[in-house]
């Protein structure tokens, strides 16, 4: 099983439609993928079309103790693609964990007896846009780190501190995370900058870089809208193509 977490704390950077779209183009490969959804915002879940506001049981339910990870997964909401979800609740999680004793990994331990009983070869990890306690539990609960990142001029800004993050999960958890995979998103054919972002991503990180940017699209900024991923919404488009090139290249990482 591998657990990866999709991090940037900058926003608007495609983590959420990397998450989704990536674990769904693994699902198309025959893999068995868990969704978790990290954010209060609830984007990933909404892009599934789940019902945020009807949910009696969710990510937030499960950290807090009223719910098993089996209770709060949506099991194949596609084929080979399951789901925990979140909604707003979410967001007074962090001030609810703050005097739980070892609440950096109260998520890990939630989700122990689903490693047992299911055997899900991707978990993928939608982390929101900050570096609070939310993020630190899905960092905790993970092996690896994929960060999506924009291909435009701040791109390496706060990347810094974000393996700052890493590192001290490493030293203080003894905990091998890795930064594994560096995802170049928003990709303008048209924009020398977008080429020279990547190129300067390469030389800075070499082979974490995956050699698949995903390309600024709108029909992956219409999915979404739709509450499907963009092999439902527009299987033939540049977006579907770039996914199912990244999820191969995930898969042959592996080997």
């Amino acid at each position: 099983m591998r657990r990866i977490a999709l991090m940037n704390q900058k926003g608007g950077v495609g983590k959420t439609t990397c998450a989704v779209n990536l674990g769904a183009a693994l699902a198309r490969e025959g893999r068995r993928v868990l969704l978790i959804d990290m954010d209060a915002q609830a984007n990933l879940s909404l892009h599934l079309d789940v019902a945020v506001h009807e949910l009696e049981h969710s990510i937030y339910t499960l950290l807090t103790g009223p719910s098993s990870a089996r209770e709060a997964t949506i099991f194949d909401a596609r084929p080979g693609l399951s789901v925990i979800p979140s909604n707003i609740d979410l967001s007074g999680a962090e001030i609810e964990l703050v005097g739980v004793v070892g609440r950096e990994t109260v998520l890990a331990n939630a989700l122990k007896p689903l490693w047992v009983e299911e055997s899900f070869e991707y978990v993928l990890l939608d982390c929101p846009p900050s570096l609070g306690l939310l993020s630190l539990n899905a960092l905790t609960a993970a092996d690896e780190v994929f960060i999506p990142l924009q291909t435009e001029y701040f791109a390496l800004q706060g990347m810094a501190r974000l393996m700052e993050v890493v590192e001290l999960i490493r030293e203080r958890l003894g905990k091998p995370l890795e930064i594994a995979g560096i995802i170049p998103t928003l990709y303008d054919v048209r924009r020398n900058l977008s080429r020279e972002v990547v190129a300067e991503i390469r030389e800075y990180f070499g082979t974490k870089v995956f050699e698949t940017v995903i390309h600024t699209n709108v029909k992956l900024a219409e999915a979404p809208s739709h509450g499907q991923t963009i092999f439902e919404y527009a299987a033939g488009s540049r977006g579907a193509e770039d996914f199912h090139k990244l999820a191969l290249e995930v898969q042959a990482r592996a080997d």
